[in-house]
């Protein structure tokens, strides 16, 4: 039953009736059915977050399994990255220096990564995080392309390890001329007096003062690529390509007795000291060079000298004198 309500009227001094108009009845109902809807929305959402469905509390835990599993893939990614990062270093500063390759250059090694349009599929299907996903896809993939130019260093470093004695017995690394006294070393590398012009140039090799008809070896295994007769300059000359970079060359000399194309082995009698071209005296000319630079020949005497030996050849070498020819 409702309750009748009264209020006092001071002007007739008695009690009166309440009465409620039809639009205060409106007012009162729609707020008490926006407070029961607010209430409602409220306890729903409460519900909803502490006491969800069974299908989106599967979808909950599906999610949360997905984003672990993605840390756990991330975490995998960046140790392989550590990993990948050791074995580029140890490639570059031990096995390429053992075998005296040229490190791989930085440009190389990152090798680049696929434009987004590689993922093009993935793009299209408009994924809520398909930000994370394609930074995922974009560092494997970039892995992968540094682990595929790792992989090919590393055959390299195996051609060069199966052709280490190859390049061992190539190197240059005896004395040119017969030189157990150590007293034929007349000019070294360095800018020594030229013999005619009376300045200083930069000679390019070592000079090693012997009768004509001294026997002149070469200084390691390759392959004799120039063998030339000449009045001028070098005179009568010899280069041979020992690979691995190196070619070394053997001027002014006065008989040859190997010919162009023909291969050779270290200690092998190539010719015979002379004094043809610009030389003022026999003697042999020899150099040295080392991808395709001049360097100086005294470093690579490992195999016929000790190191007394050595040490007496640098300090006859270092002397600035004047050449025998150039």
């Amino acid at each position: 039953m409702a309750k009748i309500k009264y209020y006092y009227d001071t002007e007739t001094c008695r009690y009166e009736r309440v009465k409620t108009s039809p639009l205060d009845m409106f007012v009162n109902i729609t707020g008490l059915l926006f407070a029961c809807s607010l209430f409602g929305f409220f306890f729903s959402a409460i519900y909803i977050k502490y006491f969800p469905s069974a299908e989106e509390a599967r979808l909950r835990k599906e999610n949360a399994d997905l984003l672990y599993a993605h840390k756990l893939l991330q975490k995998e990614v960046d140790e392989s990255k550590r990993v990948l990062i050791a074995l580029q270093d140890r490639d570059d500063k031990i096995y390429r220096v053992i075998f005296e390759a040229e490190p791989i250059p930085k440009e190389i090694r990152q090798a680049g990564t696929g434009g987004s349009q590689k993922y093009q599929d993935l793009l299209d299907k408009k994924l809520a995080r398909q930000d994370m996903i394609l930074s995922t896809l974009s560092q494997i993939d970039n892995l992968k392309r540094q682990m595929y130019v790792q992989t090919k260093s590393y055959d390299e470093i195996v051609d060069l390890a199966l052709n280490k004695s190859k390049m061992l017995a190539a190197i240059p690394a005896i004395q040119p001329v017969d030189n157990k006294d150590l007293k034929r070393l007349a000019s070294g590398f360095g800018m020594r007096i030229h013999p005619i012009l009376k300045v200083k140039k930069m000679h390019a090799g070592i000079d090693f003062s012997a009768p004509k008809g001294t026997a002149i070896y070469s200084t390691g295994d390759g392959k004799v690529i120039k063998a030339r007769k000449s009045n001028r300059g070098y005179g009568w000359e010899i280069e041979v390509d020992h690979g691995f970079g190196y070619v070394t060359k053997y001027a002014h000399m006065s008989k040859f007795y190997v010919k162009r194309g023909q291969k050779v082995f270290r200690g092998q009698k190539i010719g015979e000291v002379g004094s043809t071209g610009s030389s003022t005296a026999p003697h042999l000319h020899y150099e040295v060079i080392h991808k395709k630079r001049k360097v100086n020949p005294i470093r690579y005497f490992s195999k016929d000298v000790t190191a007394d030996q050595y040490a007496t050849l640098l300090e006859k070498a270092s002397v600035e004198n004047q050449s025998l020819g150039y």
